[in-house]
């Protein structure tokens, strides 16, 4: 089993953040990715729907054989809480890692979160923050719109539209003098440096898909899963809707050709529920 593959879900892209993060750990595992492309975003969907594509990305992983599974998707992570007790396999969402990461890099503890609204509106940082030290003050902010920015190619941290929507959102922020802000959402560190920049480089920014990878070294090692090949790992990529649109978006998240190691799936052959 220690040569199977780790499974990624996301709702679309952002988890790809993970995946670089997790191959520059440990070269040697394989990875199984599926981006749920046609039904992105999951952000502003019901709890119930969330919850049930969540369990049908993990069911699709299980049917590749994984040995674990990752939810680099901080809306699953945030709402589908209770996916971890129905996995035969080792299983991390996003939330505890990153919040964990933010709690020991704050020095005033005063913590921004930024995510999708579902993210947002579950408390799920916020409340994992407190759990960890309740004397800290926590600020929230939903951006729906970063999303749609990175999955359209908008991250110049020179963009006037990036630098116009980034300023929307944090400027509330920005008046809360955080020191350390959370990127609740694994799209958002591909414009870390415009939010960076606007925040004029006062603040640490922690990035969820590279606490996420980093957390699953651990898990793996607890779980004794290390992959003991030294042959480089593979990583294969699925996902729901258009493999092109795909292979293009994917160059700016992993900074390389994808090219043929991505498949299209269909979501009522491949899905059990």
């Amino acid at each position: 089993m220690t040569e199977n593959a780790i499974g990624i879900f996301d709702s679309g892209l952002g988890g790809l953040t993970a995946v670089k993060e997790l191959v520059k750990l440990l070269p040697n595992e394989n990875v199984i990715y599926f981006g749920d492309t046609a039904r992105v975003p999951y952000g502003n969907r019901s709890k119930r729907t969330i919850i049930r594509y969540a369990e049908q990305d993990a069911d699709f992983l299980l049917s590749r054989g994984v040995k674990m599974i990752i939810a680099a998707c901080g809306t699953v992570s945030s709402v589908a809480v209770n996916l971890k007790d129905e996995l035969p396999v080792p299983f991390t969402g996003v939330v505890a890692p990153t919040a964990y990461a933010a709690a020991h890099a704050t020095k005033s503890g005063r913590i921004g979160v930024i995510g999708t609204s579902a993210t947002v509106n579950s408390g799920s940082y916020k409340n994992e923050l407190l759990r960890l030290d309740s004397s800290f003050s926590v600020f929230q902010q939903d951006c729906p719109l970063f999303v749609s920015l990175v999955e359209n190619s908008f991250i110049s941290a020179d963009d006037d539209i990036v630098k116009m929507v980034v300023e929307r959102y944090l400027k509330g922020l920005k008046e809360q003098n955080i020191d350390t802000l959370i990127l609740g959402c694994t799209h958002f560190p591909i414009i870390a440096q415009a939010i960076s920049n606007y925040l004029e480089g006062r603040v640490t920014l922690i990035d969820s898909g590279k606490e996420t990878a980093l957390y699953a070294v651990k898990l793996l090692e607890k779980h004794k899963l290390f992959n003991r090949s030294e042959q480089p790992g593979s990583c294969r990529y699925y996902v729901s809707d258009t493999v092109e649109d795909f292979r293009r978006t994917a160059e700016i998240f992993l900074g390389k050709n994808v090219g043929n190691e991505v498949s299209h799936i269909n979501l009522e052959h491949a899905f059990v529920h």
